[in-house]
């Protein structure tokens, strides 16, 4: 056992990220507990699209950005929109992020990533089999789907970087895509395949899995709102709504409500919730081998043990807004176009916030000004992917077996 076993660690949050920041401290000997007021696994990581895409490794804010998406900014029914009433909350997340669109700074991030996202689909894998579920992990490649030839070239930067970062792919034509996928519509007549990407068939039911496997190694986990952290003399205090909880160390994973707990301690970490909807359905008429994505929509189509699942549009608005009935409309109509045969016949509709930072790199490791505080969360779209190596690193680091300096590009400092 770890010489630090006697020490404990709070983990604030229970999606994805923090039950694999949970389950990898507890295997490493630590006292832990989480802390979280839904049940595990029941935001983001319950209506994910599941793939593990370690391949994305270029950043949502490539070179050209503004030229491409200013337009789409404004309109309601575009996969990426901000509301005019927040507009002027979302303009310094904004700038940031075009700013971020250098060739030079989308190499670096695209390295960051690369090292992060490092054999996630085996460690996934690994990990689905320690929990009991190894047949929800599945290696079966992701497809991007083109219209046409024209289309594509305008992505190939994206896809140049992805190659020279080690990532396979391989380009098909329209034969080749009805060979792969006969379900998908004749419109496509290019795609860009990457057969060493990975999926969890069921984000939620693998979640609960990783948060039931925790508990039976001593996890403690308590249903709370944290709100507010204070350092003590020997540790931490982590005030909920119910009482206070002391611990050695706290690692914060709250997804998009993280930024809201760090700033009482001076922390300005630029979170923006990038809202994503699905629909699930149950019984879509058809079936596919892999996720599939409508590049022209930015819409994956995922298939499910229980069902497809239809994901996408990145929509602004922060945490409070209601829900946008005609952003999850969209989606179907898109899906429909790509998949001709798709029943949409009551799907369940669900909308969830994706903790995005503005340069696509997650915030990860130890918080220089205050001993004790760790943070991992704004992994933005890739939660999944980024979540099996964010638990690794950030347990073998706090029992001494990882050197700090690999989370320099993640910290939150860089803000």
């Amino acid at each position: 056992m770890n010489s630090n076993a006697s020490h404990s660690v709070t983990v604030i949050g229970a999606g994805i990220v923090g039950l694999c920041v949970a389950y990898a401290l507890c295997k490493e000997g630590f006292a832990v507990q989480v802390i979280d007021p839904e049940d595990s696994g029941s935001q983001c990581s319950f209506g994910n699209a599941g793939a593990i895409s370690t391949g994305s490794v270029a950043p949502l804010a490539m070179p050209g950005i503004l030229k491409n998406s200013a337009k789409m900014l404004l309109e309601p029914d575009s996969p990426l929109y901000v509301p005019p009433h927040y507009w002027l909350r979302a303009a310094p997340w904004l700038w940031r992020f075009v700013a971020s669109a250098t060739p030079q700074r989308v190499e670096e991030i695209a390295t960051t990533l690369t090292d992060l996202f490092a054999g996630a689909v085996e460690h996934h894998r690994e990990l689905a089999r320690e929990v009991g579920c190894p047949d929800r992990v599945v290696q079966t490649g992701q497809l991007h789907l083109y219209r046409d030839a024209a289309v594509l070239e305008k992505d190939m930067g994206s896809w140049r970087l992805r190659e020279r970062h080690g990532v396979r792919c391989e380009r098909l034509d329209a034969a080749q895509i009805r060979a792969l996928e006969p379900a998908v519509s004749s419109d496509y007549k290019v795609a860009m395949f990457m057969p060493e990407q990975g999926a969890v068939t069921h984000p939620f039911a693998y979640a609960q899995a990783i948060a039931e496997a925790a508990r039976q190694r001593g996890v403690v986990f308590v249903r709370d709102r944290v709100k507010a952290l204070s350092r003590e003399a020997d540790g931490w205090m982590v005030q909920g709504v119910q009482r206070g909880y002391r611990s050695a160390q706290v690692v914060v994973a709250a997804g998009a409500w993280s930024a809201e707990l760090l700033r009482p301690l001076g922390l300005r970490v630029p979170l923006e919730s990038q809202r994503g909807y699905h629909l699930h359905l149950a019984s879509p008429n058809l079936s596919i081998g892999r996720p599939i994505v409508f590049t022209d929509r930015k819409v994956f189509a995922v298939p499910m043990e229980h069902g497809l699942r239809v994901s996408g549009t990145v929509e602004f608005g922060g945490l409070k807004m209601p829900p946008t009935p005609r952003r999850a409309a969209a989606l179907g109509e898109a899906a429909v176009r790509g998949l001709p045969g798709l029943e949409l016949d009551s799907p369940t509709v669900w909308m969830g916030h994706r903790p995005c930072l503005p340069d696509s790199l997650p915030v990860l490791g130890p918080v220089r000004r205050y001993p004790g505080l760790w943070c991992a969360f704004g992994h933005g779209h890739l939660g999944v992917t980024g979540s099996v190596n964010t638990g690794r690193w950030i347990a073998e680091a706090l029992g001494g077996r990882m050197a700090l300096g690999r989370f320099e590009p993640f910290e939150v400092e860089r803000f």
